[in-house]
Formats: structure tokens, C-alpha cells, sequence
């Protein structure tokens, strides 16, 4: 009961998160078109659609990979692993599972050190915006730690499958 709620709350947050990345890219998109027209139409650009564009680029990355793992819509060659029965298939997936888990630990990890890290020195990006740097980089423990629980989840789906 309590897994299948914790279950329910994390794909609540992979949807949630998935769905502020499309609006950011929807703004992103937006941006750039109207800054190009401003910057060649009428020769007045904006001087902070790069620089949020750069910063946005690192959130769509986190905001859905967990979702995208979720869902299998990741980018995979499996022409080696269709040779196999379904058990060996389902146990390579646990070993695959294992090294996802592990990136997105060490992701999590030094993540959240440097983001914090960056917090308590104030620093900033030294740009036309000055933006604060821990802004830009929080995203990156925020992701990180919802793709560990996914890859958990998905390793005990293929573990019980596997049996």
C-alpha cells in the first residue's frame, strides 16, 4: 500500500517535471524565434535569450529523464539483447539498471555538493545577467535523484520478472 502511494507520488512528480520541460522548451522556442526577428527585423536584440537558453538546455535535460526511462522512450540499440531468452534479457536489464543507478548516484552526489557548495560562496555567472550559479546547477540533484528511484523501480520490476 505505502509503495504503490510512493509509487503514485513519484510519477505524479516525473509528470510534473515533464511537463514544466515542455513549457521551457515552448520558451525557449518563442525566445529565439522573437529574438531573431527583433535582432534582424529591427536591429534590436535581446541580450538574455543565449544566456537563458544555455541554462535552460541543462533543465530539459533533467527535468525528463526520468520520465523518458519511465515511458522507454530512451535511445537504445538492442539487436544483441533480442538473442537472448526473456530471463537473460530481463537480468541484463537489472545489470543495466545497476550502472544507470550508479551514474545518477555519482550525478546526484557531486551535484548537490557543488550546487551547494556554489550557494553558500554566492557566486555568480559572470554574464550580461549575472545569474546565480546554484540556480543553474540545482536542477542537476533535483533529476538526478528522480532517475536513482526510477532505476530502483525499474531494476525490481526486471528482478521480479526475471524470477
Amino acid at each position: 500500500m505505502l509503495a504503490e502511494r510512493l509509487g503514485r507520488l513519484m510519477d505524479f512528480a516525473e509528470d510534473l517535471l515533464s511537463g514544466v520541460a515542455v513549457m521551457v522548451l515552448v520558451a525557449i522556442t518563442l525566445s529565439v524565434c522573437l529574438e531573431v526577428l527583433l535582432r534582424y527585423g529591427f536591429n534590436s536584440p535581446m541580450v538574455w535569450v543565449v544566456e537563458i537558453t544555455e541554462y535552460s538546455l541543462v533543465y530539459l535535460c533533467f527535468l525528463g529523464t526520468s520520465w523518458v526511462l519511465r515511458n522507454d522512450d530512451h535511445v537504445r540499440v538492442d539487436l544483441i539483447l533480442m538473442a537472448f531468452s526473456e530471463r537473460w534479457q530481463h537480468r541484463l536489464h537489472i545489470v543495466g539498471c545497476l550502472f544507470g543507478l550508479a551514474v545518477s548516484l555519482v550525478l546526484l552526489i557531486f551535484g548537490a555538493r557543488v550546487t551547494w557548495s556554489f550557494y553558500e560562496r554566492g557566486l555568480y555567472k559572470g554574464t550580461v545577467l549575472e545569474f546565480p550559479t546554484w540556480i543553474v546547477l540545482v536542477i542537476i540533484p533535483i533529476g538526478s535523484f528522480l532517475l536513482c528511484l526510477r532505476f530502483c523501480r525499474l531494476g525490481l520490476e526486471h528482478w521480479r520478472a526475471a524470477r
